[in-house]
């Protein structure tokens, strides 16, 4: 099949953080700060990016700004020619270590949201003053100008929030908000008892956000994630498995998503042994899932194939405990069945203490 470049590349640059967010799509197995990627290896990374086609280059983690040479990983994307975009709670931001930022050549920042109070996002977020760090820092990201994304992951403990989410978008002069119901991966299935919104909550949402796009059109730009096991319909997988973008991970493993080692058959091969070119064409793990002749039936002569690509290839790994499976939260799917009862069977566990995460 014809395979065309990667877009993006989601590059993990620590999985350390002082937020301890209960649905952290970090995986379970954390990596130490010893099995990080040095600056060498990261900057020679961003480079092979560049050759192989990737334009848009985003700095996560964990918390970026935990790594102390932050600054010249942004200018070393900056010399490679990438749109460089930093993701992050703002904790480890200071105003000088912005401006450092901003003149190494960092385009844009996407600010986590974990509540729009003090009680909420300090609670959720498992962090004492992180809410009041993270309102300093949007307002330093205002003066300098810099575009601003705000994130928003949102379940049954703080949907309630939404409304207000989107007016500080605005507040903030951010030119898009996230709306991202919580996606079950990571640390967020481990939580998934907690998390789960009920199904109203699901509906308000989208009412909330189908209003607000038509309010504010032509002033904020919404992009939603629905709840996924409130929908008929599953989620597109990545615009194709290992078809739009990649991730590399702390430790150097390249990925098709950043959820796929939670499929346990697959391999992944490492930056630091193998060249970023030869890992996205011929790498087993890229090669698994793409195009359709992997899918079982009903996916296999579905007509909405080509459209949500069988659905979430991790999701299926997590429900259904075969990757290849059609996505169980398709109505098409004979395991659908397993959502709807997990569904109701959260409703009565949500009041659980979180299992924040922890490294």
């Amino acid at each position: 099949m014809n395979i065309p470049p990667p877009i993006a590349m989601l590059a993990e640059l620590t999985h350390r953080c002082p937020l301890a967010c209960p649905y952290c799509s970090n995986p379970i197995n954390l990596a130490r700060k010893e099995r990080e990627l040095d600056t060498g290896v990261w900057l020679d990374a961003f480079r092979q990016a560049t050759d192989l086609g990737v334009l848009q280059l985003h700095l996560s983690g964990g918390e970026p700004a935990s790594r102390r040479d932050l600054v010249e990983l942004t200018g070393g994307a900056r010399e490679a020619g990438l749109y460089c975009n930093l993701i992050t709670s703002a904790i480890g931001l200071t105003e000088r270590r912005l401006k450092e930022l901003e003149d190494a050549g960092l385009d844009h920042i996407q600010l986590s949201l974990q509540g729009t109070d003090v009680e909420m996002a300090d609670h959720v977020g498992g962090y004492d003053g992180g809410y009041k760090r993270k309102m300093q820092a949007a307002a330093w990201i205002a003066e300098r100008g810099i575009p601003l994304t705000l994130n928003t992951v949102l379940h049954r403990r703080n949907l309630h929030q939404l409304p207000r989410a989107i007016e500080m978008a605005q507040e903030m002069g951010a030119r898009r908000i996230e709306v991202a119901i919580v996606q079950f991966h990571g640390w967020a299935l481990r939580n998934r008892n907690q998390l789960m919104p009920t199904k109203e909550q699901a509906e308000d949402a989208s009412r909330i956000v189908a209003e607000a796009r038509k309010r504010l059109k032509g002033k904020l730009v919404l992009d939603y994630v629905p709840a996924d096991y409130h929908t008929d319909i599953p989620k597109r997988c990545m615009g194709g498995w290992g078809m739009t973008g990649l991730n590399i991970a702390p430790d150097g493993q390249v990925l098709p998503c950043h959820a796929a080692q939670t499929i346990p058959h697959l391999k992944f091969e490492s930056i630091r042994d193998s060249r970023l070119a030869d890992i996205w064409y011929k790498g087993e793990a890229f090669n698994a899932y793409r195009g359709d002749d992997w899918m079982q039936e009903p996916c296999k002569s579905c007509e909405f194939k080509k459209r949500d690509f069988g659905g979430c290839r991790c999701q299926a790994m997590a429900i259904a405990g075969d990757a290849t499976a059609t996505d169980p939260t398709c109505t098409k799917s004979p395991l659908n069945h397993l959502v709807r009862q997990r569904v109701d069977g959260d409703a009565g566990d949500a009041e659980q203490p979180f299992v924040y995460r922890s490294l």
